[in-house]
């Protein structure tokens, strides 16, 4: 029996990149290593014409539970023909940060919001006008409060079978908007998996004729953008609060430097309202949805644990997001 392997990428397309994917069939039985495979690079944004080439190198596999038996799905870093990384594979910096710091046993937990549309407009908005108020959609139940539960659900039991580390999902505060949980993972596992299980989302969502963006402010006017709040510690964080504390610091110290690789728009989400700190400053507090950086309430009275940056955009690239974290705070822990 033949194998299909889905071989999943990021692309050049700015200022957001998207994700791309292609089926390689291999016989059953062959290498375990999956071999590197090449793509029209000057189709996505990524190469010009006249040296159109680019090549896949599979970094992360899983089985694939929309196809079953054993196919595979293949999340791969782009390199150009001589081998080394191309310009847009983010991976290859942040798996150097990782290593450097791999002492320090960097986690992550990143909660991904993103919202269903359908039809031009967010799921559960009626044509032409605009639903009740914000209020009762976060964590809601009932036709009348949720949208959109069946996508979730058939993409949570996708991500469960391909065997992600999700810790969680959640209807979020705008109807038709949701979020689910990757972590805790060192800095590349979690961005392999985050990458992986947003393009499960897309192709579970594409089958119930749904869309699903992570477009930082989907709605404009008094509803609340999509985040991808960011939680982390360190070995030394999760023993020693006064580590905490220098972790916020840290961050505090390269705001302008982590705002500008966070996500594009993200000045139309951080704007100092629905729960967010404007991108124009930083701050952190115990317990504080409306700082740059959260500190859990629980962590304060433990004395040890991670903290939750809230700045990052739903549309984030968590290659970037983690290896500045990890760069920031462990350089400055010493």
């Amino acid at each position: 029996m033949s194998i299909k392997v889905e071989y999943i990428w990021i692309d050049g397309t700015e200022p957001t990149a998207r994700l791309r994917s292609k089926t390689k069939i291999l016989p059953a039985g062959g290498d375990a290593e999956l071999p590197i495979w090449g793509f029209d690079g000057s189709s996505t944004g990524q190469a010009p014409g006249r040296a159109s080439d680019c090549v896949l190198r599979p970094v992360f596999t899983a089985p694939d539970p929309i196809r079953g038996g054993p196919h595979l799905l293949a999340l791969c870093e782009v390199l150009d023909t001589d081998l080394t990384p191309h310009r847009t594979n983010t991976r290859a910096a942040c798996l150097e940060v990782a290593e450097r710091f791999s002492d320090h046993e960097p986690l992550f937990g990143i909660e991904q919001e993103y919202t269903f549309f359908k039809d031009g407009r967010p799921l559960g908005f009626p044509a032409g006008g605009f639903p009740a108020p914000q209020g009762f959609y976060y964590c809601g139940v009932g036709a009348d409060e949720v949208f959109g539960r069946d996508v979730v659900e058939a993409h949570l039991d996708a991500c469960l079978t391909a065997g992600l580390q999700i810790s969680g999902i959640n209807a979020e505060v705008m109807p038709g908007q949701w979020e689910f949980q990757v972590g805790p993972l060192g800095p590349i596992e979690v961005s392999d998996q985050l990458w992986l299980a947003r393009w499960l989302l897309y192709r579970v969502a594409e089958d119930f004729g749904i869309s699903a963006t992570l477009a930082p402010k989907p709605v404009k006017g008094d509803w609340n953008g999509a985040g991808a709040h960011t939680n982390f510690s360190t070995r030394q964080m999760r023993s020693d609060y006064s580590a905490i504390v220098d972790a916020c610091e840290a961050l505090g110290a390269k705001a302008a430097e982590h705002i500008a690789h966070y996500g594009a728009g993200i000045e139309e989400r951080l704007t100092g309202s629905h729960e967010t700190a404007a991108f124009t400053t930083f701050s952190y507090g115990v317990s504080d949805r409306g700082a740059s950086v959260r500190i859990p309430w629980q962590v304060e009275v433990a004395k040890k644990g991670y903290i939750e940056d809230r700045r990052p955009n739903a549309n984030m690239d968590p290659y970037q997001v983690t290896r500045l974290v990890t760069d920031t705070v462990c350089s400055a822990l010493g």
